[in-house]
């Protein structure tokens, strides 16, 4: 493991019940792996859905953008700013996230052009495909 939760705040704004990445594991160059533990504790799950809970896969997107996030804000000469999620494309869910489940989520930059940053991702429980898409990242440098 690479950074906890707690490593990771010090990186990404987000906080409970916003935080969406449990760990870091591995950052090699432009690639970086996350988890995020399912829980049937979270708030989400109160209204999607009380009577099946399913992790909402706006939800799963953003977990991979904080993991993006923070590879982009471990670089040197983003740390200690923000990174905003301003984009994805190419979005598809291969299957539900319910509690219990261990999404490894896997984001690596394709291109970066001065703030702004293009990802593919995907998230993963066990070896099945869950979500994946491209995402757009805008770091505030002011």
């Amino acid at each position: 493991m690479i950074y906890n939760s707690d490593q990771i705040q010090q990186i990404i704004p987000h906080r409970y019940p916003f935080l969406l990445v449990d760990q870091i594991l591995s950052i090699e160059d432009q690639k970086i792996v996350g988890i995020k533990a399912v829980s049937a504790n979270e708030m989400h799950f109160l209204g999607h859905f009380p009577q099946k809970h399913v992790m909402p896969g706006v939800l799963i997107m953003e977990a991979l953008a904080q993991t993006g996030a923070v590879l982009l804000l471990s670089q040197e000469q983003f740390k200690g700013k923000l990174a905003y999620f301003a984009g994805m494309d190419k979005v598809r869910f291969k299957r539900q996230v319910v509690p219990g489940d261990v999404l490894r989520l896997e984001v690596e930059l394709i291109q970066q052009r001065g703030a702004i940053g293009f990802a593919s991702a995907k998230a993963f429980v066990g070896d099945q495909l869950a979500a994946s898409g491209e995402l757009m990242f805008a770091i505030d440098l002011t």
